[in-house]
Formats: C-alpha cells, structure tokens, sequence
C-alpha cells in the first residue's frame, strides 16, 4: 500500500493525502518560482519534515529519559540555491521552553536526538545544516 497519494490540481498546486490517516496537506510553487506561495512549497516542507523529525526524535529521547521537551519550537530558515535550483542549507534555531532547566546530560540527549533523526541522514551531504541551541 502506498505511503501518500500526490495530485496535481492545477495552477502550479497539489494535494499531498497521507493514505493511512487521510490528512491533507496541499503545496504550492513559492513566489520566487512562479508560483502564488500560498501554501507550503515543496522545498519548505522538506524543511519541515527535518525540523518536526528532530523534534520528534527529541520527544521520544527524553521521554525515555523521563522528562519532557513540550512546548519546544522550531524556527527553520531554508536558503535555496541555483543551478540547479535546489535547497543549498537549512538552518534551525531549536528554542527550549522559557523557564525550563535542562542538565548537560540532558542536553546532551536532546542534541544527539537531532542528529539522529531519519530525515537528517536521508538529506545530501552537500546541504549546508546550522542547528543553534537556546536553552
């Protein structure tokens, strides 16, 4: 069975259903290439299926270490290159809760859970990756 189901609608727009839930996501072509950027462009999500993979990776970690990242946000900046056109680096600032207290042990976990999540070792390794830390 297949993962997703993909469609073009038209206009540069396609709607992306993830077949065992039924959720929808629809991309369409950004501005700077075209299109109306008025949703999620294909590189941005690609992006963002890094960062919400790291954060994902991260829950679990600690979570088997009996503590809790909630409330941890992600702001993820994708720089794009030419010729060909394609994502040339993705850099994430991973902020930590306001008021949280981490350990060095713990930090350490969460820091080792990010590099270790799937989307990071499927990406190319000539895309330039800058994680910044703000616990």
């Amino acid at each position: 069975m297949a993962t997703l189901e993909t469609v073009y609608t038209g206009n540069l727009r396609t709607e992306i259903t993830h077949v065992q839930s039924g959720n929808k996501v629809i991309t369409d072509a950004p501005l700077d290439n075209n299109g109306k950027g008025e949703y999620i462009s294909p590189t941005d999500m690609l992006a963002g299926a890094l960062g919400s993979c790291m954060l994902t990776i991260m829950g679990i970690s600690a979570r088997n270490q009996g503590f809790s990242i909630d409330g941890t946000r992600l702001e993820i900046t994708k720089v794009m290159g030419t010729d060909p056109r394609r994502i040339t680096e993705i850099k994430i600032n991973v902020i930590l809760p306001e008021g949280s207290s981490y350990t060095e042990s713990q930090k350490r976990v969460l820091m080792a859970a990010a590099k270790s999540c799937p989307v990071e070792h499927s990406l190319h390794p000539d895309i330039k990756r800058e994680i910044n830390y703000f616990w």
